[in-house]
């Protein structure tokens, strides 16, 4: 069988260096059987090891080959549809549940660096960066929204401040979140491999599901082996194709660009990001980016419906970063790549089960390195019968995209040109 490498990128250059894993060759037999190991489905198997479950973990490719290895290393806290949308779509009782969640992710993350020692580069600030009066109004009511649910590390920042923590002259404000952050996204996702590895958990690469057998004893099949397990958490995401029909109706692979420069040297980028806080804008089709552990700007945004390939990354990205910072227009990109997240019509992440044993979270739309970390921890309580965490997001409404597979990715793009406009004439 073919062996697939990570897709190059800065992050799969500057990984820490971990053992080739073997593929699945024969039968075996476990109590749970995780489909993707990305953060979703990694975060599932630490917590179930915890517990006390057999956890084997099947990889099509390499551990954090999807988005979990090729994100912006972004700690965004909430989801995609911040909780005042999900409380007008399912009522105070669920959106209260769905609100005291919205923060937990950020702080798994940072406990499973703590107790597992991951060398993931891990920084605390991020920041929200208005470009119009409108968008901060917005961040002034999504700080009293948060606060509501409790969450306190936030700072509102006018032009003068915002200008103290970026360099960039495009921002009229901002809100700066403590419990934010970035990290280095492929070496966590490898740390956390390693974390379910040390606790006798076993995770086989090259090993797609090609097909499950469902039924009282699920099994998973691979080219070469299978898994029978008494659940199965399927954890693919964008990656996942089509081997769950139900799932692939409800959501669209869409890709997202990234470019990385050469190293900046200390006091270019100090310059740029003082505190090296990551930032994010707040349009609909937003930017992102963040200084790297070695002076690197690693700068992203863009969507590509339907997840193709772009010719010419850089073309598309070069031009947002030097808007931001023209200072930087002779600098050299030393990497471009693209990876696949997956969108939901609503926006809000699916997470349910299918029979009896088998479950699902997919869908993160954008906000995944956080939501999947809860994610996986709320999956493992639905295994362990504590299911109303489980449930709050197994209720929320969703929807096929209109037109079916076929006509999902014309819909989507029309949609985002309409609010790309949107963003350009200030609305």
């Amino acid at each position: 069988m073919a062996n697939t490498p990570y897709p190059e990128s800065y992050y799969a250059a500057s990984a820490n260096a971990v053992p080739p894993r073997p593929a699945l060759q024969d039968d075996v037999e476990t109590d749970v059987c995780v489909i993707g190991a990305g953060y979703t489905g990694l975060s599932a198997a630490l917590f179930l090891l915890e517990n006390g479950f057999r956890v084997t973990v099947l990889e099509a490719a390499k551990v954090g080959f999807g988005a979990s290895g090729r994100n912006g290393g972004q700690i965004v806290n909430s989801y995609s549809r911040d909780i005042d949308v999900i409380e007008r779509s399912v009522g105070p009782k669920q959106a209260q549940l769905l609100g005291q969640m919205a923060f937990e992710g950020g702080r798994i993350i940072r406990e499973r660096v703590a107790k597992y020692n991951i060398q993931c580069d891990l920084k605390d600030g991020g920041v929200f960066a208005a470009i119009t009066a409108k968008q901060m109004g917005h961040l002034e009511s999504q700080k009293r929204l948060w606060e509501r649910f409790g969450h306190t590390q936030l700072e509102l920042m006018d032009q003068r401040r915002i200008r103290e923590v970026v360099a960039c002259d495009q921002y009229i404000g901002g809100m700066l979140d403590m419990s934010g952050g970035h990290i280095h996204p492929l070496n966590l996702v490898l740390g956390e491999a390693a974390a379910v590895e040390s606790l006798g958990g076993t995770i086989y690469e090259q090993s797609p599901a090609v097909r499950i057998e469902r039924g009282a004893s699920p099994v998973v099949h691979t080219p070469q082996g299978k898994v029978r397990a008494k659940f199965i958490i399927v954890a693919g995401n964008a990656y996942l194709g089509n081997l769950v029909p139900e799932l692939a109706a409800k959501s669209m692979p869409c890709g997202t660009q990234v470019i990385t420069t050469e190293p900046l040297g200390d006091a270019l980028a100090k310059s740029l990001l003082p505190q090296d806080y990551c930032v994010e804008d707040c349009n609909y089709l937003l930017d992102y980016y963040r200084l790297t552990a070695d002076k690197r700007l690693v700068f992203g945004g863009g969507v590509v419906y339907g997840a193709r390939d772009p010719a010419n990354i850089e073309a598309i990205i070069r031009p947002k970063m030097l808007k931001a910072f023209p200072q930087l227009k002779d600098v050299k990109i030393d990497y471009a790549w693209t990876g696949n997240f997956l969108l939901t019509l609503s926006r809000l992440p699916q997470v349910g089960r299918l029979g009896d044993n088998i479950y699902y979270s997919q869908g993160c739309s954008g906000h995944g390195v956080t939501y999947t970390h809860l994610a996986g921890k709320v999956l493992a309580e639905a295994l362990r019968g504590q299911a109303e965490r489980f449930d709050a997001f197994a209720d929320l409404p969703h929807y096929p995209f209109p037109g079916g597979q076929l006509l999902r990715t014309p819909f989507a793009a029309l949609g985002a040109w309409y609010y790309g406009l949107r963003d350009k004439l200030g609305f």
